[in-house]
């Protein structure tokens, strides 16, 4: 049952109206359901139970710490990918060694602060890489526990933007190298081989490249054991895709159940990396038309929230289903769905099919991960509140910005 439903013709989140949340907190707004967060991240717990797992959400796809408390409080670990990720984690509750550290530009002060933490593992991404850390290490006395984040060179059929695992992306180890690093990991003193990492891309629909890009690193894990490196876990990465408009993503059993049977009875750790599939459908963007504006070629509904709120649509041209908050009889037209933002391209949906009026309230579905994370204060426009819906109750987790505050930390010339 979705969190996102009408009662009596009106949107509410779980058992509250959206109608009485643009009341309390204005609007653009971030509405995100508990409910949905907590069942999204329970269905991955319950496909591996009976096995060592470790679900590890993405903290790229929503970072808010009312949202990371939420998982944390039900035994998620973190995947992350910044020391701001992971001070973030840490404040939010998060035990330390259910947290992994990915990304491919990891500071000297980033590893110091993940060490000193104490940290799961570090999923290394380069020879150069694996070389700083081990010397970081050394400086501060401490051993890094480390996995290779190995690049499969499997297509995994998504955006190109989003597209993480072929040859020519920036992220991982090359799969034809990751042997030869493995064998340098293990003589470097400071450094601690504890397992394998692959991620191929997000949005992801079709589990077949999962699977193949798992046979890949099965075969090389067996050529490590085969010199004597014996790894204790492995990392499947996450990516699993989410209904945005008329797609079918797989269910999380039929994702993780040809993988689970792949790894057999191989005694290791299994940790996932979910990001989107937690939180995307978890969250809508409440915004209000203020101005509609008909035309020969076309007509615009100029809502208040825009690219600098929600960048997918202009930055991937990606769709998110765009529904009025209060359902009504009135024909409907096609619409473009833009922004105040001084930008053509300011858009949120186009030619939407929409009975609308001045003044009406709008929900833009799907918008709880890559939503807040990426906005911005283009033409200085404070970003938007955040509000968490827990079955009757609403918290505000994060008010709306000050324009003073957009500009405090600038000074003018004497």
């Amino acid at each position: 049952m979705s969190a996102f439903a009408r009662r009596d013709g009106v949107l509410h989140a779980e058992s509250v109206s959206l109608i009485d949340i643009a009341r309390q907190f204005g609007t653009p707004c971030w509405v995100y359901s508990r409910q949905a967060l907590e069942a999204a991240l329970e269905e991955f717990q319950r496909e591996l139970l009976g096995f060592d797992a470790l679900v590890c959400y993405a903290v790229k796809a929503n970072s808010n710490l009312a949202v990371l408390d939420v998982f944390a409080r039900r035994g998620a670990g973190f995947d992350i990918v910044s020391g701001g990720e992971l001070r973030r984690v840490l404040a939010a509750g998060a035990n330390p060694q259910q947290i992994v550290f990915s990304g491919v530009g990891k500071s000297t002060a980033e590893m110091e602060l993940a060490l000193t933490t104490g940290i799961l593992c570090f999923n290394v991404e380069s020879a150069a890489e694996l070389e700083r850390l081990d010397m970081v290490a050394r400086g501060l006395g401490k051993t890094a526990p480390v996995s290779l984040r190995v690049n499969p060179d499997v297509d995994a059929g998504t955006h190109p933007y989003i597209s993480t695992g072929l040859k020519e992306n920036k992220f991982g180890v090359a799969y034809q190298d990751a042997r030869a690093l493995y064998r340098q990991a293990a003589r470097l003193p400071n450094l601690r081989v504890t397992g394998i990492d692959c991620h191929i891309g997000s949005q992801l629909l079709d589990p077949a490249p999962f699977a193949e890009a798992l046979d890949k690193i099965l075969a090389l894990l067996d050529e490590l054991a085969a010199d004597g490196i014996v790894l204790h876990h492995i990392d499947l990465g996450g990516g699993l895709g989410i209904r945005y408009r008329d797609e079918e993503p797989p269910t999380v059993h039929a994702y993780l159940q040809p993988m689970l049977e792949k790894i057999g009875q191989r005694r290791l750790q299994i940790l996932v990396e979910p990001g989107r599939r937690l939180v995307g459908n978890a969250g809508v963007l409440l915004t209000r038309v203020e101005y509609l504006k008909t035309g020969d070629a076309k007509n615009f509904a100029i809502v208040d929230a825009a690219m600098n709120d929600l960048a997918r649509p202009a930055l991937y041209g990606s769709w998110h289903d765009i529904v009025p908050v209060v359902s009504g009889p009135a024909t409907s037209i096609p619409w473009e769905i833009v922004g105040p933002v001084c930008e053509s391209g300011d858009f949120l949906g186009r030619g939407r099919e929409l009975a609308l009026a001045d003044g009406d309230l709008l929900a833009i579905l799907s918008a709880g991960a890559y939503g807040m994370v990426m906005s911005s204060n283009y033409n200085s426009r404070p970003r938007a509140a955040e509000v968490m819906v827990d079955g009757s109750a609403v918290h505000l987790v994060r008010r709306r910005e000050e324009i003073e505050e957009l500009y405090a930390l600038e000074r003018r010339l004497p």
